[in-house]
């Protein structure tokens, strides 16, 4: 981030001897500085050159400290301020963070104290900044909660939108918790059946008679307990989309349905005997390999090829961590919101710790530790100590493997012990084991890993 935005303090002080030992000090931690000796000099560089971050004196001569953070507020509501006051004049310190003033330092000004506070705020300016790249980056797009604008995302991007007007169907492929509902409905609601149903289905949440039903609805008296006639999902998103999640787990005499219910468009209600016309949209999505499936005969290769005339894989979080800021940001947002609170930023560390964490389950889990972290805080900050104890412990070593087995069994351990440590991250596998991925990929398959 940092690189991408060359960070501008101003100091504004009517005692030269201050500015100077300040702006060495800040300089030193390689922050451009500029000093000022009254406010109306300073507002007029900063009305033509905004500065990120103003440390500004409560007293000064003609305009005084709070007028001169009203006019940095009106000319960029982004700058942060922090202000400098003596004992005597907290209150009117107070009522400037009132105002809008990121905090104040008394004097005599404790140079640790001083450092550690500008830190924190050049911390809320950048993640700022990074948002407002990322809202600029997404506006094309209008997706509100598909967040990314690594390679991989805009990749994903330019794809939706280039099928979502086709009306065929698509298979989305990826890890658990790699947001292939989300873009389902990105494709949905960009399409021109946008106004008619979204209907979800999990396939691996029923039997096969509780999928039949669900998915084609029954005819009153068709069971045991069937008091009363039931539309299906299938029925009752025509004209719209249906959603079929976790594919791969949909038993196969399911499929041959499915297939006809694709094939012919129409469906019988289970215990009925008159068709129903159909006129949807299949998304399917899966975590699995299909093709692999097909081979072993475990998924039908004709329903295989009717769903994937569309492929998207989605990339695991651990393959795209420049986004992992700006997804911060946003659960951070989406759960202030929810929870009430104020939580501006994490910390370096806490990010930098999250940054070095594969993440197996991806942006589900990632989104579950920020949503943790902000319903538990008390600050305006995450920091490493309110993270889940798995993550602050990981870290990922390489380690002789154990004598105590046979040499294949000794090996296949160590392979899986590396794979778990790395979130299956196969490059990051076999740079820890001074193997080739090729290598990795034929030993992977040898054990069954």
């Amino acid at each position: 981030m940092e690189s991408q935005l060359k960070f501008k303090i101003a100091i504004v002080d009517d005692e030269e001897i201050v500015c100077k030992r300040l702006k060495k000090v800040l300089e030193k931690e390689g922050y451009e500085v500029e000093t000022f000796l009254d406010g109306e000099t300073f507002l007029g560089k900063m009305s033509s050159h905004p500065f990120h971050l103003v440390i500004l004196d409560l007293k000064l001569p003609k305009l005084d400290g709070l007028q001169v953070l009203e006019r940095i507020k009106a000319i960029s509501p982004e700058t942060e301020v922090i202000m400098i006051t003596a004992y005597g004049s907290i209150e009117s310190a107070v009522e400037a963070t009132k105002m809008g003033a990121f905090y104040y330092i008394t004097k005599p000004i404790k140079l640790d104290e001083f450092r550690a506070l500008v830190h924190k705020a050049k911390e809320k300016v950048l993640l700022v900044f990074e948002n407002k790249q990322l809202k600029e980056t997404l506006a094309k797009y209008t997706f509100t909660e598909l967040v990314g604008k690594s390679l991989k995302m805009q990749k994903i991007y330019e794809l939706i939108i280039k099928v979502a007007p086709i009306d065929c169907n698509v298979l989305i492929q990826g890890e658990t918790g790699t947001g292939k509902e989300l873009v389902a409905k990105a494709i949905h609601y960009h399409s021109p059946r946008k106004h008619a149903p979204f209907v979800s289905f999990n396939c691996g949440s029923f039997t096969e008679e509780l999928i039949a039903s669900e998915l084609f609805g029954y005819e009153k008296g068709a069971f045991t307990g069937a008091t009363h006639t039931k539309i299906g999902l299938l029925e009752s998103a025509n004209g719209g989309t249906v959603f079929l999640d976790e594919i791969g787990e949909m038993p196969l005499s399911m499929q041959v349905k499915l297939l006809r219910v694709i094939q012919e468009k129409k469906i019988i209600r289970v215990g009925g005997i008159k068709p129903i016309l159909l006129n949807i949209r299949i998304i399917a999505a899966t975590n699995r390999d299909l093709k692999k499936m097909v081979e072993e005969g475990k998924f039908r290769e004709d329903l295989y090829y009717r769903l994937n005339v569309v492929n998207i894989v989605l990339p695991p979080l651990r393959e795209r961590k420049e986004d992992i800021p700006l997804l911060i940001n946003h659960f951070l947002n989406k759960y202030n919101a929810l929870f009430g609170k104020n939580v501006h930023y994490v910390t370096e560390k806490a990010l930098e710790k999250m940054l070095n964490y594969p993440f197996p389950g991806n942006v589900r889990e990632l989104e579950n530790i920020i949503e943790r972290a902000v319903a538990l805080s008390e600050k305006e900050e995450i920091d490493i100590r309110d993270l889940p104890p798995d993550l602050i412990a990981f870290e990922v070593k390489t380690e002789e493997p154990p004598k105590t087995s046979p040499l294949e069994e000794q090996e296949k351990n160590y392979i899986k012990k590396v794979l778990e440590q790395t979130g299956y991250n196969k490059y990051k596998t076999a740079k820890i084991l001074g193997l080739s991925r090729t290598t990795l990929w034929r030993k992977m398959k040898k054990y069954g890993l």
